[in-house]
């Protein structure tokens, strides 16, 4: 009972602080911070103190070989270059995607489309023939039926707001002030469907992360250096970015505040503890586990909003939240069932060792 109770409660409390965090982080910087210049920090002290840890992580002489597959040179050019292309999509496109999809949209969209992920892989698996779409394939069917309806629930999200379910008190107020504070996810219709497409862009960035993640671990499956060193280019090219966007010095000084200190909880936090949790949970519980708890940031998302934050909610992004968490749990059935018939039938000696891979789930929030 513990050993199913423990991984559980960590996720869960995982997608919460993710959620939360992604809030408190909107906040300060509807309060004057620099978004690039916050993801530029993050990244930097993240990848600070990612480095030596990801070494202190692997140093016990059973992660040096992983399903009897010796590792090779770290520092070499294909791994370099596998690094740079992780950085890109993991940490620079998907993240600024992100946050400024979040700035025109609401924290639901982000949790909705976030939710995409499996059917754009799966569409992307087909695209590449990675995949064969063999209609005789009970799990292909399966994923078929999910990724359709996950679209429905996404394009049912941006096309419609519906009315309120609860509307925050001052949005009679919002058009009439220009900072007003508190204001977190406010967005008029007009840029509804920009946020939502830069969001759904996102995560289309975070699926080509994994395609490029799956062949680099493979390569070198000591999972935690891989992503020390991904984030570290990552962050170099995010700071390329963000002093190119913000050229404003006052903005890139630090003080002691709240803004600093939300900078040191989000690096740690999403640096180091979120990306052992997840490892951990993948290693001891398949490398669909972590995925499945994915849905519940739109339970989190709904509930601080509207009891912490000015956030109404309609019943259009809730509705489109429904169908978009219905899909995306089918087509993780279909991925479960593919795994089942991979396991019994033995097809393919890779297929098998996928299995043991410990993948890394990034997420879309900044």
């Amino acid at each position: 009972m513990e050993e199913e109770m423990v991984p559980f409660t960590l996720m869960v409390i995982m997608e919460g602080c993710t959620i939360g965090l992604t809030i408190v982080t909107k906040t300060a910087m509807n309060g004057g911070m620099s978004p690039f210049v916050f993801i530029a920090y993050t990244n930097a002290l993240g990848s600070i103190l990612l480095l030596p840890y990801s070494f202190f992580f692997h140093h016990r002489g059973s992660e040096a070989v992983a399903g009897g597959r010796i590792e090779q040179p770290l520092f070499t050019l294909p791994l370099m270059l596998r690094f740079f292309f992780l950085g890109l999509t993991g940490v620079a496109i998907s993240q600024n995607l992100a946050f400024f999809g979040l700035y025109y949209s609401s924290p639901i969209v982000v949790c909705v489309m976030g939710l995409l992920i499996p059917a754009i892989s799966f569409l992307l698996s087909i695209i590449t023939r990675t995949t064969k779409l063999d209609w005789r394939s009970s799990s292909i069917r399966v994923k078929v039926i999910g990724t359709l309806i996950s679209i429905m629930g996404a394009i049912y999200v941006q096309v419609y707001r519906g009315p309120f379910i609860r509307k925050a008190a001052s949005d009679d107020k919002l058009e009439a002030k220009i900072n007003p504070p508190l204001l977190i996810f406010y967005s008029t219709p007009d840029r509804w469907v920009l946020g939502s497409t830069l969001l759904a862009a996102s995560s289309l960035s975070v699926c080509v992360w994994n395609i490029i993640q799956v062949g680099t671990i493979k390569q070198y499956p000591q999972v935690m250096k891989v992503v020390s060193f991904y984030s570290l280019a990552g962050t170099i090219q995010c700071s390329i970015f963000s002093l190119i966007m913000e050229r404003n010095i006052n903005a890139w000084k630090l003080k002691l505040n709240m803004e600093l200190l939300l900078i040191i909880i989000t690096a740690i936090f999403g640096s180091v503890i979120r990306s052992t949790v997840h490892v951990s949970c993948a290693k001891m519980k398949g490398h669909l586990y972590v995925p499945m708890f994915k849905p519940f940031g739109i339970v989190f998302a709904t509930a601080f909003g509207l009891t912490f934050f000015t956030n109404s909610l309609h019943y259009g992004s809730v509705i489109g939240a429904v169908i978009t968490g219905m899909g995306y749990y089918t087509v993780t059935w279909g991925n479960i069932r593919e795994d089942e018939l991979l396991r019994k039938g033995h097809n393919s000696k890779d297929a098998a060792d996928d299995q043991k891979v410990p993948l890394l789930q990034e997420d879309s929030q900044v």
